[in-house]
C-alpha cells in the first residue's frame, strides 16, 4: 500500500469515527455558593468537627456506606469518570477543567464538591453520549441584581451576562480544554438553576416578592439565549439550615416552586424539593455555616442526585 492511499485511508477512517460519534450533551450548573460546592470530602480536626459530616465519615458508616460506594473504585481510588467533563471558571481564579472527580468547588482542592458530582454520576449513567457540565456559580449572588435577566427590565445583572459568555467561550474551546473531543459536534441539553440565599437574605422583600416573575425571565432568556425553547431546566430549592424557612427565606422558596408550575413550562420544567437534605449542624464539618448546609457531604450528595433525577426524566428516550 503506497503512503498516499495509507493517508486516504486514515483520513476516511477518522471521519467516520466522528460521523459516529453521538454529540456531547451539554448541561449548565448556574447558581451561587451552594452551586460552587462547599462540601467537605475528608477534612477532619477542630476546625472540621472532627470531620462528622464529611465524606470519608459518611462512607465508614454501615448503613450509608453503600449510597456512596461508586465514588470509590475496587482497588480503594476514588472514582474519575471520562466519559463526563467538567468545566468551571471560577471569578479571578485558575479555569478548573477534566473528568467528572473531586475539585471541581470553588477552592479547587480535592477536599471538597458540589452537587455536579452526583449529578454528573446520575445523567452520566443514563446518557452513552459524552457529558460535559459547564459549572457557572458565584457566591453572594442574587437573581434579583447579580443574574437579573433581560427581560425582567433594568440593569441585566452582570453574572447573567457572564454566565451565558462563558458558556459560548466554553463551547467554541471544546477541542483545547478537552483533548478527548473529537469533533462531534455538542448539544445544550439542560440547565440547572441552584440559588437563593441572597435574594432571602436582603433587609427589604423586594427581591422575594420579585422571585417568582424573575426565574420566569430567566428561564425565557436562557431558552431564547440558546434557541431552545423547550430546553429541560431543573430547579433546585433553597436548602439552607432553616427546614421551616422564616421570613423573606419562605417567599422565594414559594416562588421557586411557584414559577416551575407555570402552564407553559409544564413537561420541562421541574422544581426539586431539597429540604429533606438538611442535616443538623452538630453532625456537619462546618458548625457555623448554615449558608452552606454546614458543608456536609450527605447533603450536597442528595442534592445532586436529586437533580440528576429530575433532570434524566424529562431528557428524551
Amino acid at each position: 500500500m503506497n503512503s498516499r492511499l495509507f493517508s486516504i485511508l486514515m483520513i476516511l477512517s477518522l471521519a467516520v469515527t466522528v460521523l459516529a460519534a453521538p454529540p456531547v450533551k451539554v448541561f449548565i450548573l448556574a447558581g451561587q455558593s451552594n452551586m460552587e460546592g462547599q462540601a467537605v470530602v475528608d477534612l477532619s480536626g477542630y476546625d472540621y468537627n472532627q470531620g462528622r459530616g464529611t465524606l470519608v465519615q459518611l462512607m465508614n458508616d454501615p448503613a450509608k456506606a453503600a449510597m456512596f460506594a461508586h465514588l470509590r473504585s475496587t482497588d480503594g481510588k476514588w472514582t474519575v469518570r471520562d466519559d463526563v467533563w467538567v468545566h468551571y471558571q471560577r471569578e479571578n481564579r485558575p479555569l478548573l477543567r477534566g473528568p467528572l472527580a473531586f475539585g471541581f468547588s470553588v477552592y479547587g482542592d480535592v477536599h471538597h464538591f458540589g452537587p455536579e458530582l452526583q449529578f454528573g454520576h446520575v445523567v452520566g449513567d443514563a446518557l452513552k453520549n459524552q457529558v460535559l457540565l459547564i459549572k457557572t456559580a458565584w457566591g453572594g449572588k442574587s437573581l434579583f441584581k447579580d443574574f437579573r435577566p433581560p427581560s425582567s427590565g433594568g440593569e441585566v445583572g452582570k453574572y447573567y451576562t457572564l454566565m451565558v459568555a462563558q458558556v459560548r467561550e466554553t463551547l467554541t474551546s471544546l477541542q483545547q480544554d478537552f483533548p478527548a473531543y473529537q469533533g462531534q459536534g455538542h448539544e445544550l441539553a439542560g440547565f440547572v438553576w441552584y440559588q437563593g440565599w441572597n435574594d432571602g437574605a436582603q433587609r427589604e422583600d423586594i427581591a422575594a416578592r420579585e422571585y417568582e416573575q424573575n426565574l420566569v425571565n430567566l428561564i425565557q432568556d436562557v431558552r431564547k439565549e440558546f434557541n431552545a425553547s423547550k430546553l429541560p431546566i431543573v430547579v433546585g430549592e433553597l436548602t439552607g439550615a432553616w427546614v421551616d424557612a422564616p421570613g423573606h427565606f419562605a417567599l422565594v422558596r414559594e416562588a421557586q416552586a411557584a414559577a416551575t408550575m407555570r402552564e407553559e413550562f409544564q413537561g420541562n420544567v421541574l422544581f426539586v424539593p431539597t429540604r429533606d437534605f438538611v442535616r443538623k449542624a452538630e453532625d456537619s464539618p462546618n458548625t457555623n455555616h448554615g449558608h452552606h448546609e454546614f458543608g456536609n457531604a450527605e447533603t450536597y450528595f442528595l442534592v445532586g442526585d436529586a437533580l440528576g433525577k429530575a433532570m434524566v426524566r424529562m431528557l428524551p428516550p
